[in-house]
């Protein structure tokens, strides 16, 4: 066993501990004792050695029951002054010591006057102070002792104070660690959804797009074979499309640059005239009306809100194509002022479906992650006689609090 161990063993075993530590003392007086000369040595007798024993046995209690130990110390005290016996005072040093190591303030300050005045008040009265090897006067008594109470005592606060500042130390520490480990796993969490936001939106349009196109042109082939030639020539370049994407995408994701860096290309307002034509090509009807400056983006504006809005206008067209039904048509509306663009995507059709447990898809919920990322705020659902809605107001200056 090391001494660790022994360490840590004693420290989950507070009798025990103690027991060795009354023993030790009892044992360093002895020999001190031994070595001493006969006017400090106390009588040779086993009564004289017992009752020793018996001052340092509330030593072995006073960790658990402190309060019992100093009542055994006084106790014991009082009793050595009233029938002049043979007293070593270690003891009741010890005990004020950990009464004011481990009890709060108040309780200890009462223990320890309980433990020292009772003895004292007997010893000064039965004279006590007379029989040592050398007679003291009674001031002189009382000062030493109350010194001696009063040190012990202030040590005592001293190992209280700081056990409570490492406590406190260590709190902090604990919670300083649970608040990483939240900010970690937050900041993962938002990561992830940042990444199923852009697979998403930029997979799932295309798919639905060469979907759409693929059942066109199985219809077509035979019957107008130069259509359904078109339709798949669009259906590859869609897919060159979507692999340029992924691989943009897994490029950020290892090289880990700012996902809105100017540097790296990404779709934004100018691209929505040609995301529409896109969609026209798939087979929705759609009509684009803008309004503000538009092709060329306000320099105060976010690019992360020009790439929202092109998530937006694409994931409520992608949902058209997918849940619209073959005779909708959809209209984008986007007017970007000063302060605020507002978009609005409608149509004709029967709307998003949605989960067999009523939960909306992943689509509409990263539209409303995307918009509440920029202080912004979505509305969406079914329009009045049919069709479905998808309205944004979306702040384009950071010093915009609405």
């Amino acid at each position: 066993m090391t001494v660790r161990d022994l360490r840590a063993w004693l420290a989950a075993r507070p009798l025990v501990a103690d027991a060795l530590f009354a023993a030790g003392l009892y044992a360093g007086q002895a020999v001190l004792w031994a070595l001493g000369s006969d006017l400090v040595r106390p009588p040779d007798s086993p009564g004289t050695a017992l009752w020793i024993a018996l001052g340092l046995a509330p030593m072995v209690v006073r960790r658990r029951w402190p309060l019992v130990a100093a009542a055994g110390v006084s106790a014991h005290s009082i009793a050595t002054g009233v029938f002049g016996l043979t007293y070593e005072g270690v003891a009741i040093l010890v005990v004020t010591y950990t009464l004011a190591a481990y009890l709060p303030l108040r309780t200890a300050i009462v223990a320890s006057v309980l433990v020292w005045v009772p003895p004292l008040v007997v010893g000064g009265l039965m004279g006590r102070h007379l029989d040592a090897t050398v007679p003291l006067t009674l001031a002189y008594f009382l000062v030493v002792n109350t010194t001696a109470a009063v040190i012990a005592f202030l040590i005592g606060r001293i190992v209280f104070a700081r056990r409570r500042y490492v406590a406190a130390l260590v709190e902090q520490a604990r919670t300083a660690e649970q608040n990483q480990q939240t900010l970690s796993a937050q900041a993962v969490a938002d990561e992830r959804r940042r990444i199923a936001r852009e697979l998403h939106d930029m997979v799932a349009h295309h798919v639905s797009v060469m979907g759409v196109l693929a059942t066109a042109s199985r219809r077509t082939l035979r019957r107008d074979p130069d259509a359904a030639d078109e339709a798949l020539a669009t259906i590859e370049e869609t897919g060159r499309t979507v692999l340029r994407e992924m691989r943009r995408l897994l490029d950020v994701l290892r090289t880990e640059p700012d996902p809105y860096d100017p540097m790296t290309p990404h779709p934004g307002l100018s691209s929505l005239a040609g995301l529409v034509e896109q969609v026209r090509e798939a087979g929705l009807p759609v009509t684009l009306t803008t309004s503000g400056e538009v092709d060329g983006v306000k320099p105060a504006m976010d690019p992360g809100v020009a790439l929202t809005v092109y998530r937006i206008v694409q994931e409520a067209l992608t949902n058209v194509l997918k849940h619209g039904g073959a005779r909708a048509t959809a209209e984008v509306r986007l007017d970007v002022g000063n302060h605020w663009l507002a978009l609005e995507v409608f149509d004709t059709g029967r709307g998003p479906a949605r989960g067999s447990d009523g939960a909306i898809g992943h689509g509409l919920a990263g539209m409303r992650e995307r918009v509440a990322l920029y202080g912004g705020t979505l509305r969406t659902g079914p329009r009045p006689g049919g069709g479905y809605r998808v309205y944004a107001r979306i702040p384009v200056k950071e010093d915009v609090h609405g």
